[in-house]
């Protein structure tokens, strides 16, 4: 369970893989270690079993925008999108308790 003091940020992503989803693992680990490197980033929690859940915990908007605009968190998005997603959804929620 995650204990970080509200409010804080989650951003939801939901993802189904297509068949050939080569280089997707390497990736996703990648970006779960740059992350952590980013200012604001609180955690992850993450699942994989046909669907895809990962929700990545922030201190505020600016930090998941910040993200967002990572040089290499761009070209995984980039890839993610030509590469290994059938479909995704992105949701970003406060957390206020």
């Amino acid at each position: 369970m995650n204990d970080f003091d509200p409010p804080y940020y989650a951003v939801i992503f939901t993802s189904t893989l297509k068949a050939n989803a080569i280089g997707y693992e390497a990736m996703a680990k990648s970006m779960v270690e740059l992350a952590k490197k980013q200012p604001g980033f609180l955690g992850v929690d993450s699942v994989r079993n046909g669907l895809g859940i990962t929700v990545s915990y922030w201190k505020t908007l600016a930090d998941i925008e910040n993200w967002r605009r990572h040089p290499q968190h761009q070209e995984a998005i980039r890839k993610g999108k030509t590469l290994w997603y059938a479909e995704y959804a992105i949701k970003i929620c406060r957390v206020e308790n």
